[in-house]
């Protein structure tokens, strides 16, 4: 029996769905498991190490090729997939996580420019956004909008793809978070596929999880078994996450869902909910750069993780921390959107995420950074001084 033959697979696929689901699973979690060491000794040999700055929240030269390994395992798993002929959207999948993975690469290893990411980032999407599976002309009733123009729907497309990377991208600031952060929304988007009878984009959903989960292993070493995933991990795994929002996004009307009291009008904030913890923290970032009169763009410690970091939680404290928040702030918009339209639910959904930003400010104003200063006693013997101060500010 070949197991890579179209009909045996499909087979497989049919009678045994959840063992079937399970496998990619584990073929994803065990081939980045074996990918990552490889990559590893290549990245020691030749030096290919991230540089620590006055930034950095890692004290050791730490390789950021976690990319490759992913890069690897998804454009293998995808081609497997692609044998069932049940969506014809993994080919396009492919080219775009390609064309990233590629800008990506480049900045790990030389630093690439903004300029030539954010073309990659709309190429890349381009190859999803036209895609006829993906078709956007309804926002069924969200905030009262329905039918919308085809332009228009191309326009909010390109919009979510290329802001879901990035804002993917920019809380791959300490150890676990980027990870956790898609575990919890792949494993999220794998249980709607679920429920509304979309096994093909439940099989990506649990193949992101699987790259994810044996990518942490490595991620949370503190030793030479160490690595970061990289702009080469964070691009092609945001484009995913963004490519299954989209999906989401335009199925059309699940019975399954309306018989579980899901008002098709909240799927946009049900995206909302999922996406939290990328969307609000990228957008609380710019906001507060704003009022501070810096640019949107300019580095500063204003992320989440950092306020956790500065309020002395480990990484994986503060990484676990921000996946619980992100985890309840799912279960809280389940239970409300059963209960209420998409312009009430709106408003409630906007009190929840201005409670989480003062909660933040609030820790944020408190935090206590142990600050070691270097001074000569009588004697002139130079002796280190070490003390807290609050509401310090040397890295805003």
């Amino acid at each position: 029996m070949n197991i890579l033959d179209q009909q045996v697979l499909l087979e497989l696929f049919r009678n045994y769905n959840v063992l079937f689901t399970f496998g990619i699973f584990l073929l994803a979690f065990s081939l980045t498991w074996y990918f990552i060491p490889k990559v590893l000794w290549v990245t020691k040999e030749k030096q290919l190490v991230k540089e620590i700055n006055h930034r950095s929240s890692h004290k050791i030269d730490v390789p950021s090729f976690g990319g490759v390994a992913f890069f690897l395992v998804l454009i293998l798993i995808i081609s497997i997939l692609q044998s069932l002929r049940v969506s014809y959207t993994g080919n396009h999948l492919i080219i775009g996580l390609t064309f990233l993975f590629m800008a990506g690469l480049k900045d790990d290893l030389v630093v690439s420019s903004a300029k030539l990411k954010f073309v990659s980032q709309i190429f890349a999407a381009g190859f999803i956004i036209f895609s006829p599976e993906l078709l956007l002309t309804n926002l069924h009733g969200f905030l009262g909008f329905t039918e919308i123009p085809l332009w228009l729907g191309y326009g909010l497309k390109l919009l979510v793809v290329v802001a879901l990377i990035n804002a993917y991208n920019l809380i791959d600031g300490i150890d676990g978070l980027a990870g956790i952060a898609g575990i919890v929304i792949c494993s999220s988007f794998a249980v709607i596929f679920y429920i509304i009878n979309e096994p093909y984009f439940v099989l990506l959903s649990v193949t992101v999880v699987g790259v994810l989960a044996g990518f942490l292993r490595y991620n949370f070493s503190r030793g030479d078994r160490k690595i970061f995933m990289g702009d080469g991990g964070s691009l092609t795994i945001g484009f995913l996450i963004a490519f299954l929002s989209l999906k989401i996004l335009v199925r059309n009307e699940s019975p399954a869902l309306l018989d579980q009291g899901f008002m098709s009008e909240n799927r946009v904030l049900f995206l909302a909910a999922i996406l939290f913890l990328p969307i609000y923290d990228t957008l609380r970032v710019i906001v507060l750069r704003l009022i501070e009169g810096k640019s949107p763009f300019e580095a500063d410690r204003n992320h989440l993780h950092h306020v956790l970091l500065d309020n002395k939680l480990s990484h994986k404290q503060a990484s676990l921390v921000l996946g619980g928040i992100n985890i309840l702030i799912i279960a809280v918009f389940i239970f409300l959107s059963k209960h209420f339209g998409s312009i009430a639910l709106s408003f409630i959904m906007l009190l929840v995420f201005m409670g989480v930003g003062l909660i933040f400010e609030i820790l944020k104003k408190n935090r206590k950074l142990t600050v070691i200063v270097s001074k000569r006693n009588r004697d002139g013997i130079r002796v280190q001084l070490r003390g807290l101060i609050k509401n310090h500010n040397f890295f805003t």
